[in-house]
C-alpha cells in the first residue's frame, strides 16, 4: 500500500511542476439540477451560545467597528472531532465594553452539540479581536492558536491537557500594542520543520485622531455620512516572524523583503505553493490598494510580483477593496487558482492559474461576475456534494448600518452566495436551490470549513457581526463517496502545513494543500477532504511534504477518516456510519 519516501525535486514527481494532473473529460452539470445535499443552520441546537460584538449595530462611527472577526475549526485535544473557536470584538459603548466580551472555545461532544470550555481552557482575553490561525508552532503534537487584535496580538500555547497559556509577549509575536493586525497564517517558509508566522496589518488607527462620519469625501456613501476610511488613512505593511525553535520568534520582515511593500491595507492572507516549486508563497488581499503576491526565493527571502502575475488589480486595471481569499484547483489542471472577495460594486475575482503562477481573471466567463452589489468577506472552496469539483461559498454583509434608513438596492444585511462547480470551468449560482440558510440576509464576516460531525460532508462555520454565529450543516442526499486525511509531519512541521496532496480515483485527479489561515481572517479544518463521486477506492494518494519527502499510498478504501504520518504510516481513525 505504501510507497517509499523520496526527495522532491521540481518537475520530478509525476510532473507536478508542469501541472500535468489534467482535467478529466466531463459533461457539464446541467443548470438547475438537484444539489445532492441539503443545508441547515444548527448553531442553536449545537449549543453555540455566542454573540459577536463589534461596535454598534445601528450605526458605526469608526472603521474599527466594521471589520468583524474570524472563526476557526480546530481539534485542540486530538480526539478526531473538530472543536470551534470564535473571535470576539468590543464596543465603544462603555456599558458593553465593561462586560469584557471574550473569544469562545466550544468543545465537540461528538453528538452534534458543543460545550463552552472557554474559562476552563484559559482563553478569556478580551479586546478588539480580528483574525485567527492555527498551527503547532513547537511541534509538541497539539495545535496552538494565534489571534490578531487592534492592539497586542495573542499566542495561545496548547498545553495538551485541555488548557492554553498565553505566550504572545514571551514568544515575541505580540507586536506593537498600537498596531492593528488582521489576517494571519502559520507557514514554514524556509522548510526547516518549524512553523513561522505571517501577519497582515490594516491601517494606522487611533481613537484620538479618528475623524467623524461625513468629515471628508472618504466619509460619505451614496449621500450618507458614514465612518471614514480606509482611504485617507495611513496604510500599513505586513510582518513575517521566523521560528527560532526555542519557543520564540524573530521579526524578519526587513530581511525577508516583506517590508519593501508599504502603505497597504492588508486583510485576508493566503499561503500556498502557486508555482508548484515546493515552496510556500504568500497572497495578501488589500482594501482599496493593490493585492500583493510574495513569491518564495528559496533562500529565506521573497519577491513581490502581484502585478506581474496578474493578481493585484481588477480586469480593467483598478484597485479593489479586497477582503477574503481562498485557493483550489477548481478545474483539475494541477495548479492552484485564487478567489478574492471585494466590496460592493466590485466583482468577485477568480484568478485562473495558467501555470507557473501566471494568472488570468476569469470571473465573467466562469459565471462569477453577477453579484456586484454585495460586500463579500469570508469565502471558501468546498465540495458539499462530494463530486470531486470544488464549489464556492461567499459570506456577505455591508459595513454601513446607516443603509437601513434609506431605500436602496444595497442593504446592511445581505444574503450569502453559493456557486456550484459545473465541472467544465464554469460556476452556476445555486443560492435559491440551497434555500434560506443561504438566501436569508445576515452580517457575515469570517467563515471556516470543516466536517464537524464526521459524516463525510464538509460543513461551514460563520461568525456574524453583532449577531449569533451560524453552523451550516451539510447533509448529503446522494451516494457519492469521499476520503478525509489528517497528516502528521515528522521531519516536516507536525501540523503538516504546506503539504501538497494528490488524490487519484479512476479518471478523477485532484490536488489540495494543508493551509493555515485563509478565507476572511479564519481557519479551516487542517484535515483534507476529497469527494470522489461514485468511486469507492482511491487508486493513488500522493503526499509531498514540506521537508521534500514524498509518500505514495495505493488502493485506499473510501468513506473513512485516515491519518498519515510522514514516511507513509497510515492509520484508520474511523469509518463513516
Amino acid at each position: 500500500m505504501v510507497g517509499s519516501g523520496l526527495l522532491w525535486q521540481a518537475g520530478s514527481i509525476l510532473g507536478l511542476a508542469q501541472g500535468d494532473v489534467g482535467p478529466a473529460p466531463r459533461a457539464a452539470k446541467p443548470i438547475g439540477s438537484p444539489l445532492g445535499y441539503s443545508l441547515q443552520d444548527v448553531a442553536h441546537e449545537a449549543g453555540l451560545d455566542f454573540l459577536n460584538v463589534c461596535g454598534g449595530d445601528k450605526s458605526k462611527k469608526y472603521i474599527l467597528e466594521t471589520t468583524g472577526s474570524g472563526a476557526a475549526f480546530i481539534d485542540y485535544d486530538n480526539d478526531g472531532w473538530l472543536d470551534i473557536f470564535l473571535v470576539n470584538g468590543s464596543s465603544l459603548d462603555p456599558t458593553v465594553a465593561e462586560t469584557r466580551p471574550t473569544n469562545k472555545l466550544f468543545h465537540n461532544n461528538r453528538d452534534g452539540t458543543f460545550t463552552d470550555v472557554t474559562e476552563k481552557a484559559g482563553l478569556t482575553h478580551s479586546g478588539w479581536g480580528q483574525g485567527v490561525c492555527v498551527g503547532d508552532y513547537d511541534n509538541d503534537g497539539f495545535d496552538d492558536i494565534f489571534v490578531t487584535y487592534w492592539g497586542e496580538d495573542v499566542l495561545y500555547h496548547n498545553n495538551g491537557n485541555g488548557t492554553f497559556t498565553e505566550v504572545g509577549r514571551k514568544a515575541q509575536v505580540a507586536g506593537n500594542p498600537g498596531r492593528w493586525s488582521t489576517g494571519c497564517a502559520f507557514l514554514d517558509y524556509d522548510r526547516d520543520g518549524k512553523l513561522d508566522l505571517f501577519v497582515t496589518h490594516y491601517v494606522n488607527f487611533t481613537l484620538q485622531d479618528a475623524l467623524d462620519p461625513g468629515t471628508n469625501p472618504y466619509c460619505m456613501f451614496r449621500g450618507l455620512p458614514v465612518n471614514c476610511g480606509p482611504r485617507g488613512l495611513t496604510g500599513e505593511s505586513a510582518t513575517l516572524y521566523h521560528n527560532n525553535g526555542d519557543g520564540t520568534f524573530t521579526d524578519v520582515s526587513m530581511k525577508a523583503g516583506i517590508l519593501k511593500q508599504k502603505s497597504f491595507y492588508g486583510l485576508g492572507v493566503l499561503v500556498a505553493d502557486f508555482d508548484n516549486d515546493g515552496w510556500p508563497d504568500i497572497y495578501m488581499a488589500s482594501d482599496t490598494t493593490p493585492a500583493l503576491l510574495f513569491m518564495n526565493n528559496h533562500d529565506g527571502t521573497f519577491r513581490e510580483e502581484g502585478m506581474l502575475r496578474g493578481v493585484s488589480f481588477s480586469e480593467d486595471g483598478k484597485t479593489q477593496a479586497g477582503m477574503g481569499v481562498a485557493a483550489a484547483d477548481y478545474d483539475h489542471d494541477g495548479w492552484l487558482d485564487i478567489v478574492k472577495t471585494n466590496f460592493s460594486d466590485e466583482n468577485v475575482d477568480l484568478f485562473h492559474n495558467d501555470g507557473d503562477a501566471a494568472f488570468t481573471i476569469v470571473s465573467g466567463p466562469a459565471g462569477l461576475g453577477k453579484e456586484t452589489h454585495l460586500v463579500c468577506w469570508g469565502c471558501g472552496f468546498f465540495d458539499p456534494d462530494n463530486d470531486g469539483f470544488a464549489d464556492l461559498l461567499l459570506v456577505t454583509g455591508h459595513v454601513y448600518p446607516e443603509l437601513e434608513r434609506i431605500h436602496s438596492d444595497t442593504t446592511y444585511r445581505e444574503p450569502r452566495v453559493l456557486y456550484r462547480n459545473r465541472g467544465n470551468g464554469e460556476f452556476e449560482e445555486v443560492s435559491q436551490l440551497a434555500g434560506p440558510v443561504i438566501t436569508t440576509p445576515s452580517t457575515g464576516r469570517g467563515c471556516a470549513f470543516g466536517d464537524f460531525n464526521n459524516d463525510g460532508c464538509v460543513d461551514v462555520l460563520v461568525n456574524n457581526q453583532n449577531s449569533k454565529p451560524s453552523l451550516i450543516k451539510v447533509t448529503r442526499q446522494n451516494r457519492n463517496h469521499w476520503i478525509n486525511i489528517k497528516l502528521a509531519g515528522t521531519k516536516s512541521n507536525r501540523s503538516a502545513i504546506g503539504a501538497r496532496l494528490k488524490c487519484v480515483a479512476g479518471s478523477l485527479s485532484q490536488i489540495d494543500e494543508v493551509q493555515s489561515g485563509g478565507s476572511y481572517l479564519s481557519q479551516n479544518d487542517l484535515r483534507i477532504h476529497f469527494g470522489i463521486e461514485e468511486k469507492t477506492t482511491i487508486d493513488l494518494l500522493e503526499i509531498r511534504w514540506p521537508s521534500g519527502a514524498v509518500d505514495r499510498l495505493h488502493n485506499i478504501a473510501s468513506d473513512q477518516f485516515i491519518r498519515i504520518e510522514e514516511g507513509g504510516k497510515l492509520a484508520v481513525l474511523h469509518r463513516a456510519t
